[in-house]
């Protein structure tokens, strides 16, 4: 049940992100990327902090902070500045090197080893990447594309490392103070850059800041670091897929990016391969069957 339940809430967390990669693109005609970090993970670590009041004096650790400064901070960072020179599509499809990569952390850290079934998932989901990818997007650009790439290798060593630091933690604690020290990093960064925060021509992006501080952040991020404390930093990862397929949607459906068969056939690639990385097949085998009615017996 607990497996399960953490499952879907990485799944949740997932899609939730997916839509958030526009409510960036949106938020970005008021602020810039740095201000829209900064004040991103302050305001999300505000309300984490409250939810998590409780646990908060255990969760101020050193190590926390640190991966927080570098794991949010430094990474949404990137990820804004790439997003402000790439199409929604492209940014969000970038997000699907994230399982292959946290594998391949994971496996030379010694801390686990995906079957091969999984490695054929990550396969199968990143070539459906290369297929939506070909469609480029409006606005699109290799520079923009480069930045998002930064942000998902540091993505992806933060996913590695955030299961032991949320052992016998609260996620909501650990995640208010990873938050906060994010927004220590990035507030210096934005304001050395570009001053005060400007002023908002409109309420459109002001709303949609407020829908990515709250839905796009508070809510994914808590129900990430829930699901992190049960399963496997490979499986974690393997969920973050279905990021880059919601994005992808999101901007085929409300920014008018590029679709055709190449996208069609990729986004169904995606959804192939997070089955293939996610689906525990062992336990579907003949021996997987027998193993498992066998200790319903040995119970009985």
């Amino acid at each position: 049940m607990k497996q399960r339940t953490a499952i879907l809430s990485l799944a949740a967390a997932g899609t939730i992100w997916g839509s958030s990669v526009a409510l960036s693109k949106l938020s970005l005609a008021w602020l810039g990327p740095d201000w829209l970090t900064a004040l991103r993970v302050g305001a999300a670590a505000l309300v984490l902090a409250v939810i998590g009041r409780r646990h908060l004096r255990r969760a101020l650790r050193p190590q926390i902070a640190v991966s927080g400064a570098l794991g949010y901070g430094a990474t949404l960072l990137l990820q804004n500045a790439g997003i402000a020179q790439t199409s929604v599509s492209h940014a969000a499809i970038i997000v699907g090197g994230v399982p292959a990569l946290v594998a391949l952390i994971s496996a030379g850290l010694g801390r686990g080893r995906a079957s091969w079934i999984a490695w054929l998932g990550y396969a199968v989901a990143l070539l459906g990447i290369v297929f939506v990818a070909r469609g480029g997007g409006g606005g699109a650009s290799s520079a923009g594309d480069l930045l998002v790439l930064g942000s998902v290798v540091m993505s992806a060593a933060m996913i590695v490392a955030q299961p032991r630091l949320l052992d016998g933690q609260d996620a909501a604690a650990v995640t208010a103070v990873q938050f906060a020290a994010a927004a220590l990093v990035t507030v210096p960064v934005a304001l050395a850059s570009s001053g005060a925060p400007p002023v908002p021509a409109s309420a459109g992006p002001v709303l949609a800041f407020a829908a990515l501080a709250l839905f796009g952040t508070v809510l994914p991020f808590w129900l990430f670091a829930h699901g992190q404390k049960q399963t496997s930093p490979e499986l974690a990862g393997a969920m973050v897929n279905i990021e880059p397929l919601v994005g992808a949607v999101v901007g085929w459906i409300a920014f008018g990016d590029p679709v055709g068969p190449f996208q069609l056939l990729g986004a169904l690639a995606v959804v192939i391969g997070i089955l293939l990385s996610t689906v525990p097949w062992e336990r579907l085998t003949v021996a997987g069957l027998q193993a498992r009615l066998q200790a319903r017996l040995d119970v009985i």
